[in-house]
């Protein structure tokens, strides 16, 4: 259960730093700091310094907010989110998406790296998604609902609004970058997956697999932010032919070396959407 009394705290606390309107919230995935390039920072808050918030404890994840703009648009980094595999409870995974919606943030891009299980698509591609699948073994909203705070029984039917995945796709073709529209399966880890749940994970529609982001979509879905997730294939999955042993820095390595790509799409996404969403 989310403690809102706890979650106005929190947004007191950034509001008082100078956190004011939130046109875009981005949340950096692993290997994906780069990104924080797009805006002209205003402001950084260590995740350690507001009150109630977790702490990041992948090394790869910087652990801070940033604020600032990008052209006209205010932006609201977070470098660095949480895991369920890091020993965190699911309303603490997604405690940050309720701050998001106290402080009436407009719309939540969501990043990170994935494993590519359609035949298609090779290491380095980006991808947006447009539905997902959900492994992790419990819920963001379980417990108790506060119904003044979000639907009991939200729908899940347009979780990833075709609106952004549409704006997004211009974003890229203005880049003149390709991308690709998948389903992205989320489970616990940290183990990486064996070949028998690859397989599996294709056979149940997956595009891409990752241990991430569907917690936070279902949280941004119930708190009525517009979501957008975009994920870098680090590694081919499938088929299990072409499967190879992968190393956390593998996967890292791989993601720089397509973030470039993805902070020109996002800047170009930022700057060419309305913000009256």
């Amino acid at each position: 259960m989310i403690d809102y009394n706890k979650v106005e705290e929190s947004k007191y606390y950034l509001q008082n730093l100078g956190v004011g309107t939130i046109d875009f919230a981005i949340v950096l995935g692993t290997g994906l700091s780069k990104l924080v390039d797009i805006i002209t920072v205003e402001i950084e808050i260590p995740y350690s310094e507001i009150p109630h918030f977790p702490v990041s404890t992948v090394e790869s994840h910087q652990g801070k907010m940033i604020y600032g703009k990008c052209n006209d648009k205010n932006i609201l980094i977070l470098s660095g989110r949480f895991h369920f595999y890091e020993g965190y409870e699911m309303n603490e995974v997604t405690y940050y998406v309720h701050v998001l919606k106290s402080l009436k943030a407009k719309q939540l891009i969501i990043t990170n790296a994935s494993g590519g299980l359609n035949p298609h698509y090779r290491a380095g591609e980006i991808v947006v998604a447009n539905d997902h699948i959900n492994l992790f073994p419990f819920n963001p909203l379980r417990g108790k609902n506060d119904e003044s705070f979000g639907v009991r029984f939200p729908d899940m039917m347009k979780a990833y609004p075709k609106e952004q995945i549409h704006k997004f796709k211009e974003a890229a073709n203005a880049t003149e970058i390709k991308v690709k529209e998948g389903v992205y399966l989320g489970w616990q880890g940290p183990s990486l997956e064996t070949p028998a749940e690859y397989k599996m994970a294709r056979i149940l529609g997956a595009d891409m697999i990752g241990m991430s982001s569907v917690p936070e979509v279902i949280a941004a879905k119930y708190c009525e932010i517009p979501v957008l997730m975009v994920s870098i294939v680090s590694n081919k999955c499938y088929p299990l032919s072409e499967i190879k042993e992968t190393s956390v820095q593998d996967v890292i390595d791989q993601v720089n070396k397509s973030s470039d790509k993805l902070l020109a799409i996002i800047k170009a996404y930022v700057e060419q959407s309305k913000i009256n969403l």
